[in-house]
């Protein structure tokens, strides 16, 4: 089985650091989660907010190094340099029968790279609309 196409095209928005695909990727009522946001991210305003937030604050240096998946899901392993500070975590991520991503879930460790994450994000959040929470 190949790679399913909503991961392909995760990858192609990673990889580019370009969240101009995510318009066409996030359903309407997709929902973000994430370890520095207690509730989570309903709705494709937030989901983009956030997720263009990580690929300024972390794309530069993400890569994925593995990656499971299914018909409706997957699960990436991922790594990225912030600070001085190797941050590891995982991208969880389920689609719908058309394609477009109705959940996306982070999970980032060691805690001092989730503080790090937190303060970046909330700094690149500040200048966005549309985000309604601060990590």
């Amino acid at each position: 089985m190949g790679r399913p196409d909503p991961l392909v095209r995760w990858h192609a928005i990673a990889e580019a650091h370009d969240a101009a695909g995510l318009a066409d990727l996030l359903a309407d009522d997709c929902v973000f989660r994430s370890p520095a946001v207690h509730r989570p991210q309903e709705g494709r305003a937030l989901t983009t907010a956030y997720l263009s937030a990580a690929i300024a604050v972390l794309g530069p240096t993400l890569h994925y190094v593995r990656e499971w998946y299914d018909d409706t899901s997957a699960v990436l392993e991922f790594r990225a340099e912030l600070d001085g500070l190797t941050i590891h975590g995982v991208d969880m991520l389920t689609w719908g029968e058309d394609g477009r991503l109705t959940d996306f879930t982070v999970m980032v460790r060691p805690f001092s790279g989730l503080q790090k994450v937190i303060e970046r994000m909330a700094a690149e959040l500040t200048g966005q609309s549309g985000a309604q929470q601060r990590p």
